[in-house]
């Protein structure tokens, strides 16, 4: 079982990691999303001579969404774009991770300004990895 950390919405996959992320840009790019890149720190580690679980990143998302919340609180772009954290934990479970929206909101102080636009993301990302964690 996995403590969730503040701030984190996480999900339990049935797959593995690779697949987990193949479903996952599978459904960013059917649904015209951004994907700027996958970040391996399994891979990252080997290249040093160091061991990781499978410990995938995804870089994705949408300027039309994202655009508006930095010109409400430019310190959010910090947190953008968006990130899918998927990983293999100590009990060989992937995991799927990401930023909750709301958590964000606060974090940066939006204040009402972006109120929307942090639904939208918070819809769209829970959808997005409903679809790639479902059976």
């Amino acid at each position: 079982m996995v403590t969730t950390p503040p701030g984190l919405v996480i999900k339990a996959s049935p797959y593995s990691v690779e697949e987990t992320e193949t479903r996952f840009t599978q459904i960013l790019e059917a649904r015209g999303l951004n994907l700027f890149a996958t970040v391996d720190h399994a891979q990252n580690a080997s290249g040093v001579d160091l061991e990781l679980r499978p410990t995938r990143v995804v870089i994705f998302g949408n300027p039309r969404v994202g655009t508006p919340l930095m010109q409400c609180q430019q310190t959010i772009a910090i947190d953008l774009p968006q990130k899918v954290l998927i990983w293999e934990d100590d009990q060989g479970q992937v995991q799927l991770a990401y930023n909750d929206p709301q958590y964000l909101g606060g974090r940066h102080r939006l204040d009402g300004c972006g109120v929307e636009a942090i639904k939208t993301i918070s819809g769209a990302l829970d959808n997005l990895t409903n679809g790639a964690v479902a059976p």
